[in-house]
């Protein structure tokens, strides 16, 4: 009986294993590595002794046992309480004559000859070369009849491996998805110019946060201009240091008087008057102001030296008229 039993460091990333709960990877080892474990991975395992070993009580044993039947790694039966799992001999090579040896004799003990039948069927398979014939087994003994699982023909895959190439599916699946989100991105950054998820954007990050009238403003300045046009507009109010909404609103506002639509067209209008500049030249430059800031000037600026006086002189004249009544 082998001292020692070998996992690979595979094991904790194969695609079976990180599915498990922490309760069921510690039980898996445990059935590749107890004191009962044999070179062709069928032997006796009775309940009690995996309660005292592990620690867990019946009903666990019963559920664990259930679970990696279910998941078809082992195959365990009740009235001989045996074991068999059923990837072992693909990480366990039977090749050199010594370990040959030990096997038939193992395979001797093994009262269940579904499993024994099962081991052959995967030796053969994996393309061991174990001859029945070496086995002197009392085969007038009593056969236990125990649910076996089917056997894949292709023994390509092993332990774990068809999970890994579960997890290369996902891994496409992963690649494909991520192709996708790109090719949406893509399709985002061609949306038309006129998208007013652009603006709204534009607008939050060089003026500020979107009320609801802003929102029905940027709705129908979307739906008028280009966002090229809109982004020129803010980086004019920027440089003016006047970089808010009613600014902005005053720009565009002149452009669409102008017919200016697209940045384009501010372009070509730009050449336009300063074509006409260079003929005529005038140039009226094109100012860029907060419409009411404008309607509002009359009122702001400061009033001149007459305007001062004559308020003076109104002033006095009241005075008067009150001393007479």
């Amino acid at each position: 009986m082998a001292v020692y039993r070998h996992i690979h460091i595979d094991y904790w990333q194969d695609g079976f294993v990180l599915d498990l709960t922490p309760e069921e990877k510690y039980f898996y080892i445990y059935l590749m590595t107890n004191s009962k474990t044999s070179q062709c991975g069928i032997y006796e395992l009775p309940k009690r002794i995996i309660e005292t070993e592990t620690g867990y009580n019946r009903e666990t044993v019963d559920k664990l046992l259930n679970r990696f039947i279910d998941y078809k790694k082992i195959v365990y039966c009740e009235e001989t309480r045996e074991v068999f799992l059923m990837n072992w001999i693909k990480h366990n090579k039977i090749v050199s004559p010594k370990v040959k040896k030990c096997v038939y004799e193992e395979l001797k003990k093994i009262k269940s000859m579904d499993m024994v039948n099962l081991f052959f069927k995967q030796c053969e398979g994996y393309g061991y070369t174990l001859d029945k014939n070496e086995l002197k087994i009392n085969m007038g003994m009593d056969r236990v009849s125990i649910p076996i699982p089917e056997v894949e023909s292709n023994f390509e895959y092993g332990y774990g491996e068809k999970e890994k190439e579960k997890q290369k599916e996902k891994q496409k699946e992963k690649q494909k998805e991520k192709q996708k989100e790109k090719q949406k991105e893509k399709e985002k950054e061609e949306e038309p110019t006129y998208s007013v998820g652009r603006f709204k954007k534009l607008y939050e990050q060089n003026i500020g946060l979107i009320n609801g009238i802003v929102a029905e403003w940027l709705f129908e300045i979307s739906e008028l201009i280009d966002y090229e046009l809109f982004k020129r507009a803010i980086e004019i109010a920027t440089d003016k240091g006047k970089c808010n909404k009613g600014y902005v609103a005053g720009i565009i506002k002149q452009w669409l008087d102008n017919n200016i639509r697209s940045y384009e067209d501010l372009k070509a209008y730009e050449i336009g008057v300063k074509n006409r500049r260079e003929e005529s030249g005038e140039y009226k430059k094109f100012e860029y102001a907060n419409t009411s800031e404008r309607e509002n000037e009359k009122y702001t600026r400061k009033p001149t030296d007459e305007e001062i006086e004559e308020l003076r002189k109104s002033y006095e004249n009241m005075r008067r008229d009150r001393g007479k009544l």
